[in-house]
């Protein structure tokens, strides 16, 4: 029975994986005796469990022609119809909204972006902020294994930059990706990094509540921390409970989001000596160090037209709140430490908001659930514009550091710059669409990027008021979608798709 489960299309395996995720905000609203609440998502789980079923009797015997585009095809159709799905219970418990409103949310949270309709909490039962935190904790673990079970064949999220030799190495993963059970790598992959995923949330979620936290608070926070979604039950982290203690903690989790070494803690002591050497770590942990001493003096430089220099304090509070937060929206997250305006009131300046515009479109590790253009890909340019600028005063040199080096700064550095420029022509896309709805430049930019970088909370912390999700129409709603789904699963990716040699 299982095996003939696991052998049905991926999209309907997630359909009713979807009904069976009702449950767990059902059980919540039970436990505070929110029957109505319990009793519609019972239902709707009931509903589209039947409706699964249905569908996998009648494609039991259905066998894809190539399983490396039928990978991609569900993917990509999972976050657009999966969607649909989610937001059916919220259509009866938030009845004062449309159900594009609600597609909308659904789509933000399983995409891991955060973006949220609903400016003020209160509208909202607990059983539903509940609902969309789960739904983006599952998008990200979905992200962690479709990353290594489908794009690492088919060199793609990152990937790329690594293959040593790409043409060939491409070839070689699709016709792995081909000939694999697709169940069986899917399986395979999720009973690795599940346990992980699920294991780090639930010590996070100990942690929180020891500092203090209400428990339903810390398991929000929690999931919203390991999926890099940024999603609250109110309003932020800043105003949580668990104070210093808590900020501290998140800030060790969103580590996680850093590296994709981060997630193989089975393999023994020595992937912490791994980790340390990771390019992708060292370079996160020089923007955390580099980027914060850079705010902190120039902060310091304007506290002298306000007389601050001697409140140590004060200093101390600025420079915890920018290296937080510096962090935060590196990995997508989005949350804002309690002290970042401190960071700013402290010296009489604001902290420009393109410095986050900027972190968000760098984005995480690879095969993580960090979004925006990935740290490898910046290693990437990185190494290529060192050694041409070595090259200018040594024009006969030779590159060391060995044949990956080498390629990471040649073909790597190459695909690299290709994808900054599809993220770019994508952003100019999304920002033409969004001035069609009456949008001015900076909210044009700001949407765009926080869309595509899936780091919802970056409209508001740049924009303010005006940064509000509710305040945009129908159509400017509809274009978010669709670019927050073409932020999560990658232009490349996309672009995959539309190949003819990929569908023969």
């Amino acid at each position: 029975m299982l095996r003939a489960i696991l052998n049905l299309p991926f999209l309907v395996i997630l359909m009713g994986l979807s009904a069976l995720m009702m449950l767990v905000p059902m059980a919540h609203a039970v436990r505070i005796s929110d029957f109505v609440t319990a009793r519609v998502f019972l239902q709707s789980a009931l509903l589209f469990l039947v409706l699964s079923a249905l569908i996998g009797v009648a494609m039991v015997n259905y066998a894809p022609r190539s399983s490396a585009h039928s990978h991609l095809v569900a993917l990509l159709s999972a976050f657009v119809l999966l969607p649909l799905i989610l937001a059916w219970p919220m259509r009866f418990l938030v009845p004062d909204t449309s159900y594009l409103n609600l597609y909308f949310e659904m789509v933000s949270s399983l995409t891991t972006t955060g973006a949220s309709f609903f400016d003020d909490p209160s509208r909202l039962s607990e059983p539903l902020h509940l609902w969309r935190a789960f739904v983006g904790w599952v998008g990200g673990l979905l992200i962690l294994v479709s990353a290594v079970a489908i794009f690492a064949p088919l060199n793609l999220g990152g990937f790329e930059v690594y293959a040593a030799r790409q043409s060939a190495q491409l070839a070689g993963g699709m016709a792995r990706i081909q000939t694999a059970d697709t169940s069986a790598r899917l399986v395979s992959y999720s009973l690795r990094i599940a346990p992980i995923y699920a294991l780090a949330t639930l010590v996070l979620t100990v942690g929180l509540v020891l500092a203090g936290e209400r428990s339903f608070r810390a398991f929000v926070h929690a999931m919203s921390t390991m999926s890099t979604s940024g999603i609250t039950a109110g309003h932020g982290i800043e105003y949580a409970a668990s104070g210093y203690a808590g900020e501290i903690l998140i800030f060790v989790f969103m580590l996680f989001a850093v590296s994709r070494l981060t997630f193989s803690f089975d393999r023994g002591i020595s992937v912490f000596r791994a980790i340390w050497q990771d390019h992708e770590f060292r370079l996160a942990m020089a923007f955390v160090s580099i980027l914060p001493a850079l705010m902190f003096l120039r902060h310091w430089i304007g506290a002298f037209e306000v007389d601050e220099q001697q409140n140590t304090m004060a200093a101390l509070h600025a420079l915890w709140g920018s290296v937080f937060t510096t962090l935060s929206f590196l990995t997508t997250t989005g949350f804002e430490s309690a002290h970042w305006n401190d960071a700013q009131n402290w010296s009489g300046v604001s902290t420009p908001g393109i410095m986050l515009i900027g972190l968000a479109v760098m984005g995480g590790g690879v095969a993580t659930t960090a979004g925006g253009i990935k740290l490898l890909r910046v290693y990437a340019l990185y190494k290529h514009g060192r050694r041409e600028m070595q090259k200018l005063s040594y024009p006969s040199s030779v590159g060391g550091a060995g044949k990956a080096a080498r390629h990471i700064r040649r073909e790597g550095a190459y695909i690299s710059w290709l994808f900054f420029m599809l993220f770019a022509i994508s952003t100019a896309l999304v920002m033409l669409a969004l001035a069609f709805t009456g949008l001015d430049f900076d909210q044009n930019l700001t949407f765009a990027v926080s869309a595509l970088s899936t780091t919802g909370p970056l409209a508001d912390s740049v924009l303010g008021v005006a940064g509000s999700y509710a305040l945009l129409d129908d159509a400017a709603r509809a274009i978010l979608c669709a670019a927050m789904v073409l932020g999560r699963l990658e232009t490349l990716a996309i672009i995959a798709l539309l190949n003819p040699d990929f569908w023969r």
